[in-house]
C-alpha cells in the first residue's frame, strides 16, 4: 500500500465529468513488410491470453483516496479495446476516435488506465507500409510526463527482431535491477517530516525574493495572466490536433540564438497562439502566461508525479518576434535560476505556497475571471533511437494531455527519433478549429528560421554562453 502524494491527490480532487484527469497518447506503427494480414489481431490475442499480471503501476488502484494498492482483480477486457476504423481511415478519423475518448472518465474502482489498438488507418503515402495505432491513457495521478514516456520505452523494443512477449502493462524487465529501478522509493515518516522542516527557510527566502523582482519584465507573478478566450470554462468535448515537425529546425534557432531548444518552442507557440487569437479578433492587451512543467526526477522511478511549473511570459502583446523570444528567455532564465538554488523538496513545497490560490480557485471556481495562467505547454523528452513492438516500427507518437475550467487548450510535445510531436488538446466548444493551430505553428518556425538567420549574420544573439548550465534544467 503506498501513500497519494499531496500532487497525486489534488489531481483526483479536481476530476469531473467535464474535466476528466487522465494523460494519453496516441502511437502510429508500420505493419512490417513480411506480416501476416492478420498481425495485429495476433497481437491483441497475445495480450487477451497473456496470464502474465500487470506490473507497477498498471497494477495499482485506489483505496479511499488515500493510497494506492495492488489489484487483485484484473480484468484485462476492461482495459484492452481493439477497435477497426472503416477503411481507408486517415489521421483525422483516427483523431476524431482518440478525441471522443479521451474525454471519457476512467472507472476508478479499477486501476487507472485503458489501451485501445486501432486498424484500418491508411499508409501515409501510397506504397508505404499499412499503419495501426495505439491509444494508451493513464492517470494524472499515477505518472508525470516523464513517467508517461519512460513507460513507453520500457514497454517495446530497440530491436526489430525482438519479440515482445509480455503485454505493454507488463512491462520488459530483463533484469531484477531494472523492475526495482522504476519501483517508488521508500521513506521512513521521520525522514519525509525532517526533509519538510528543513525546506521552511529557503522556500521563504524565494518568496521573498519575489517580492524584491516583481518589477521585472522577465518575472512572472500568479496574478499577471490576464482573461482571454483560453480561460473559459468547459464542456466534456475534445478536440486533438496532431503534427510532426523536424526537430533540427528548432535546433537550428536555439544554436543562432544562443538560447535552449525549450525557449524556440515556447516563441513558436506564442506566436502561433498569437496568430489564432488574432484571427478570432480575440488578442488581450496583456501577454498571455504559460504553465511551463519542469521535471525533478533525479532517478529511473515510473511512478506518481515529481514536477513543478515555471509561469513564462508569452510576450503575446509583441509583433516583433525577436522582442517575443527575447521575453520569453528571460522569464523562463528567472523561474529555471529560482529552482537551481533549491533542492527537489524545496522546490515542490514552494510551487504549493507560491500557486496555492490557483489550486484552490480550480477546485472551487470561486474566481472564474481570473487565472494564473493562461495555458499549459509541456515539453516530453522521448527516445532517440526507433521503437518497434513485435518488429512494427513506431513512425510517430503524439502526446494529449488535459485541460480544465479556465484552461481550454493545453500543447504537449514530445521527441522522438529526428521530430517534436506536437499534440494539441483542447475543449473544442471553448475553442473551434484547434486545428488551425498546426497550421500557424509551421508559420512562426518559418518566421522564426528566417529571422534567427538575419540575426546569425547580424551578430545578434538572445542568450549567451552563461545560458548553458540553465540549459540543463529545460523540460
Amino acid at each position: 500500500m503506498r501513500l497519494l502524494t499531496a500532487v497525486d491527490q489534488l489531481f483526483l480532487l479536481l476530476e469531473s465529468r467535464k474535466q476528466p484527469m487522465h494523460v494519453g497518447g496516441l502511437f502510429l506503427f508500420e505493419v512490417p513488410d513480411a506480416a501476416d494480414s492478420d498481425f495485429v489481431y495476433q497481437l491483441v490475442k497475445q495480450m487477451q491470453d497473456s496470464d502474465v499480471p500487470p506490473s507497477f503501476p498498471f497494477n495499482q488502484v485506489l483505496e479511499h483516496m488515500a493510497f494506492w494498492q495492488n489489484d487483485k482483480n484484473f480484468d484485462v477486457e476492461h482495459h484492452l479495446h481493439h477497435v477497426a476504423l472503416p477503411k481507408p481511415a486517415r489521421v483525422r478519423e483516427l483523431l476524431m476516435y482518440v478525441s471522443r475518448e479521451h474525454g471519457r472518465l476512467l472507472d476508478r474502482a479499477m486501476p487507472l488506465w485503458e489501451c485501445h489498438v486501432i486498424e484500418g488507418i491508411q499508409p501515409e503515402n501510397e506504397g508505404d507500409p499499412e499503419r495501426f495505432a495505439l491509444y494508451f491513457k493513464i492517470h494524472h495521478s499515477l505518472v508525470d510526463g516523464i513517467a508517461a514516456m519512460r513507460l513507453v520505452q520500457k514497454s517495446l523494443s530497440q530491436s526489430p527482431t525482438e519479440p515482445v512477449t509480455l503485454p505493454i502493462w507488463s512491462l520488459m524487465a530483463r533484469h531484477r535491477n531494472h523492475v526495482n529501478a522504476i519501483l517508488p522509493s521508500k521513506r521512513s515518516i521521520r525522514r519525509i517530516i525532517k526533509e519538510q522542516i528543513s525546506t521552511i527557510k529557503p522556500v521563504f527566502t524565494e518568496l521573498l525574493d519575489n517580492l524584491k523582482n516583481s518589477g521585472d519584465d522577465g518575472y512572472v507573478g500568479t496574478f499577471d495572466a490576464p482573461m482571454s478566450i483560453l480561460n473559459k470554462r468547459i464542456s466534456a468535448s475534445r478536440r486533438i490536433a496532431a503534427q510532426s515537425y523536424d526537430i533540427q529546425r528548432f535546433n537550428d534557432i536555439a544554436d543562432r540564438l544562443k538560447i535552449s531548444r525549450n525557449d524556440v518552442v515556447l516563441a513558436v507557440c506564442a506566436g502561433a497562439i498569437r496568430r489564432y487569437l488574432i484571427s478570432m479578433d480575440a488578442l488581450p492587451s496583456k501577454p498571455l502566461i504559460a504553465f511551463v512543467p519542469m521535471s525533478l526526477r533525479t532517478d529511473n522511478s515510473v511512478s506518481g508525479n515529481q514536477l513543478s511549473f515555471v509561469l513564462a511570459n508569452l510576450g503575446t502583446h509583441l509583433d516583433d518576434p525577436l522582442r517575443r523570444i527575447q521575453l520569453i528567455h528571460r522569464s523562463m532564465n528567472s523561474g529555471k535560476r529560482r529552482f537551481r538554488r533549491m533542492n527537489q523538496a524545496q522546490v515542490i513545497n514552494y510551487s504549493v505556497i507560491a500557486y496555492a490560490w490557483e489550486g484552490i480557485n480550480l477546485a472551487t471556481g470561486l474566481f472564474p475571471k481570473k487565472q494564473a495562467f493562461n495555458l499549459i505547454i509541456s515539453h516530453v523528452p522521448g527516445s532517440e533511437k526507433p521503437l518497434y513492438w513485435n518488429g512494427a516500427r513506431l513512425q510517430s507518437l503524439y502526446p494529449a494531455s488535459i485541460v480544465f475550467n479556465g484552461q481550454a487548450m493545453n500543447i504537449t510535445l514530445a521527441s522522438y527519433l529526428d521530430k517534436i510531436e506536437f499534440g494539441i488538446a483542447a475543449c473544442s466548444k471553448a475553442l473551434p478549429h484547434v486545428q488551425d493551430m498546426l497550421a500557424l505553428i509551421e508559420e512562426e518556425l518559418t518566421l522564426l528560421e528566417t529571422t534567427s538567420k538575419t540575426l546569425e549574420f547580424q551578430g545578434i544573439t538572445v542568450g549567451s554562453e552563461s545560458d548553458k548550465a540553465t540549459k540543463k534544467l529545460a523540460p
